[in-house]
């Protein structure tokens, strides 16, 4: 999970994760890794409409507002990964484990690096590219030490997050959906980034990937930013939404979250954009969550002056530098 910072350069997609000899905050634990291979497995749930649901960050109005808006469609919620993270605060952090609890979760790099028994040197676990400032990286682990530190407080919390998958298979119609909290090779790998989409050897990657994987759609998180491509491949047509954050804004001048919507059918509800494919439609729902609730929260527990409020007040208040026309793909328009 990356910061208020919209303009990060992602690695190139064959750079999935940082060298093991990174720094806390760079670094890529090997737990984090895993094949493209191990995608091409049975489904582990099946649903018509799934939400995923990335980015929480402990903000739990944008939860009402996805509960809201899944009960009106008897949507699937899959939390995928880094629901925790402004919630350094006991209640509010037993809150969130209450609230989750009701639904499918993955666990971020957040929720895997709370739980470790022992500091592998990972930090955050953001294994984030050299290209994002020292500052930045700093501040993101102090903000992982506090979490770490109120999970501590709480009997079973770190066991019950340590014990969530890291992936999941879903089936949606018949189509394969890969749900990844990084990318198709690691918990915290950056190649579902739009920078790392667009590199010039992206397309090659991605065929070796749909190839192993046998994917259809992966719904990633990541990166903290929104995009959807959709391309045809060698190996088959592969479709990547990535949701940016459903709780904290997530384009310039907007205080919307986002997830994303992967359903047989329309939405009920208007996405920003989407695409169809082989009846299958694969949008990014806004979330119009209360943000004045969330606010309130987040000063009481990082005024000015903390980690937190330095590297997400900005954005929290008038989204980052990422407009929608740059997350949405070029041949898509404004909805489905």
């Amino acid at each position: 999970m990356t910061t208020a910072h919209a303009n990060l350069a992602a690695a190139p997609l064959a750079q999935h994760c940082s060298a093991p000899a990174e720094p806390a905050g760079r670094l890529c634990p090997a737990d984090y890794r895993y094949s493209p291979s191990v995608f091409d497995r049975p489904a582990e749930l099946a649903a018509d409409v799934l939400y995923v649901v990335g980015g929480l960050y402990g903000n739990l109005a944008a939860l009402d507002c996805v509960e809201r808006l899944a009960a009106r469609e008897r949507a699937t919620v899959v939390l995928n990964g880094d629901f925790h993270w402004f919630d350094a605060e006991p209640a509010w952090f037993a809150e969130i484990e209450q609230r989750i609890a009701c639904h499918r979760a993955t666990r971020g790099n957040v929720e895997t690096e709370v739980a470790r028994a022992h500091d592998v040197g990972a930090g955050c676990g953001c294994a984030y590219p050299a290209s994002v400032a020292e500052d930045v990286v700093r501040r993101s682990n102090e903000i992982l030490a506090e979490l770490r530190a109120t999970a501590r407080g709480l009997p079973g919390a770190a066991p019950r997050l340590a014990a969530l998958p890291m992936h999941l298979v879903a089936d949606v119609g018949g189509s394969r959906v890969g749900i990844v909290h990084g990318d198709a090779r690691a918990l915290a790998g950056w190649s579902f980034s739009l920078e790392a989409l667009v590199e010039p050897s992206a397309l090659a990657a991605l065929d070796a990937v749909r190839r192993a994987a046998k994917i259809d759609v992966f719904a990633s998180t990541h990166t903290c930013l929104a995009a959807l491509r959709d391309v045809r491949l060698p190996a088959g047509r592969v479709t990547i939404i990535n949701n940016g954050a459903a709780g904290m804004p997530n384009f310039c001048g907007s205080r919307l979250g986002l997830v994303s919507r992967i359903a047989t059918t329309p939405s009920p509800h208007p996405p920003l954009y989407g695409l169809v494919r082989e009846r299958l439609y694969v949008d990014a729902i806004p979330l119009d969550y209360d943000n004045e609730a969330f606010l309130g929260r987040f000063l009481a527990r990082w005024p000015e002056g903390s980690a937190a409020h330095a590297s997400y007040f900005q954005r929290i208040m008038a989204g980052p530098d990422y407009s929608v026309a740059q997350a949405r793909p070029p041949s898509a328009t404004a909805g489905t």
